[in-house]
């Protein structure tokens, strides 16, 4: 394990540069967090006050290892625990930070060593109102050693999970071997007093708006430029990633750090289209080449998320909202906010397309780019605008998005990216209204999926909304049919 210094020494050199990567859309600061923790044997619940550390220990292809001691240590002491029968163990904490997690080797079963041991012990970081978790693998003496790192840099078995008031974990981040959880929000679990199919209508409604607020955007950049931007997703993370960096590092109130993300975006938008794709176009070079680039430029900030911030989940806010009783739902001020939010923001955006000259000159370029230039409308111009507001309603929807799942993380865009593209083909391409349509009916297939399939497998029922539009209606919903060939 690295000394103290050094490890302190990486994480500040790892937000320093993601300072200078975003020099132009945020600022950053130190995040200071600590506090006490103390230990329980009965099985710990997440609410406002409280955090859980879920410690899973695993034999690969044999299952889960009992009796295997641990100990959790943070600036109120050392916490001992011992994994049950399902080879897990929790521990209540009060307090935020980091935790230093250590298995004791001598307590594995027999024939067995950690799979890696530089991995212990591992710091954990937790926040009130979740649960975060770790996966130790335990193997035969010969396999270990298979996979090596850094817990503080996102080490692959290092997760964490999302937690509900009522203690019911709505991830699986500590039961997956690679350590990424399938995020999901407090809206879509029945607590007492509800009823289960009006709570997940309500979680796929909600969901929908939010991610018609992200999809929107691509739909309006294919509208004018026919280009489907792969990117799109990268984008939805940099606002999510702004807001951390704003709330967490930089102290700000989450309002602030709300506009702060939607104007990254928005920069981002028109970097992209002054340096990057406005060139492509001038000189000509097709929609298929210009797809690939966005591959590639989506492959890039990707890699870049993940090396700024690690695999870790980031959750803006370290605390979970109040849930409000409604007939028979509940739903959050927080969820409620972000939902209003988006329906205003939407409502602005139809606004402007129908009864704005610049709404009226984005929907010539979108029908007829060369009669639009014929009529004087500066076809380059409106194109550039697009993109401004596009980004920009794509960091506002990875903002809104990250507190619905009560996460963030490096690739919490692309994870959402077929999402939108379902919504999009099924709403119709190039129509702004039906991504709005076809985004509630993805939020509602998602979240009712979960009645018939495990919730980690919810997203996969787009992919089979997207199979269908296209056999059944290519042009979706608002669409319109072309003559091919």
């Amino acid at each position: 394990m690295r000394p103290v210094a050094c490890r302190d020494r990486s994480v500040a050199l790892r937000r320093g540069g993601a300072g200078i990567l975003l020099a132009v859309l945020t600022a950053l600061s130190t995040l200071v967090v600590g506090g006490s923790a103390h230990a329980a044997t009965t099985p710990c619940s997440p609410d406002d006050a409280t955090a859980c550390l879920n410690v899973t220990v695993t034999v690969p292809g044999s299952g889960p290892a009992a009796g295997v001691a641990l100990s959790v240590e943070g600036e109120g002491g050392t916490l001992a625990a011992t994994t049950d029968a399902a080879g897990k163990a929790s521990v209540p904490l009060t307090a935020a930070g980091d935790y230093t997690v250590t298995v004791d080797e001598s307590t594995l079963p027999a024939g067995t060593v950690l799979k890696d041991p530089a991995a212990n012990p591992a710091v954990v970081t937790v926040a009130l109102g979740r649960s975060a978790g770790r996966i130790v693998q335990v193997v035969p003496p010969e396999q270990a050693g298979a996979e090596t790192g850094e817990p503080d840099d996102g080490d692959a078995s290092t997760g964490a999970e999302t937690g509900t008031t009522g203690g019911a974990d709505t991830g699986a981040g500590a039961d997956t071997e690679a350590g990424a959880e399938a995020e999901a929000s407090a809206e879509a679990s029945a607590g007492p007093g509800t009823n289960r199919y009006a709570q997940l209508v309500l979680a796929g409604l909600v969901f929908g708006v939010l991610l018609a607020l992200a999809a929107l955007g691509a739909n309006l950049i294919y509208g004018t430029t026919g280009l489907s931007n792969f990117s799109h997703g990268e984008l939805v993370t940099l606002g999510g990633m702004t807001a951390f960096m704003a709330v967490q590092w930089w102290g700000l109130p989450l309002w602030l750090a709300i506009v702060i993300s939607t104007a990254a975006g928005g920069v981002m938008g028109w970097l992209l289209n002054r340096v990057l794709f406005g060139p492509l176009r001038r000189r000509g070079v097709g929609i298929t080449q210009q797809m690939i680039v966005t591959i590639g430029l989506s492959l890039a900030m990707l890699s870049s998320f993940l090396f700024f911030f690690g695999a870790r989940p980031a959750p803006i806010v370290s605390g979970i909202s109040q849930r409000m009783q409604i007939g028979p739902v509940q739903i959050s001020g927080q969820s409620l906010v972000s939902v209003g939010i988006a329906l205003v923001v939407l409502a602005a955006v139809a606004f402007v397309l129908a009864r704005t000259r610049l709404g009226r000159a984005t929907r010539a370029v979108s029908d007829n780019p060369a009669l639009a230039a014929a009529t004087g409308i500066k076809v380059e111009s409106v194109v550039s605008r697009v993109w401004i507001v596009s980004a920009g309603l794509a960091s506002l929807g990875g903002v809104l998005l990250a507190l619905y799942l009560n996460t963030t993380r490096f690739n919490f865009g692309s994870t959402l990216l077929l999402l939108m593209f379902a919504a999009i083909t099924l709403g119709g391409l190039g129509s702004p209204l039906g991504a709005v349509l076809g985004a509630l009916v993805i939020g509602l297939v998602v979240e009712l999926s979960t009645l018939v399939m495990p919730s980690d497998m919810r997203y996969a029922s787009a992919l089979v909304i997207l199979i269908l539009v296209l056999l059944l209606r290519p042009q979706g919903i608002l669409g319109r049919a072309e003559r091919i060939g």
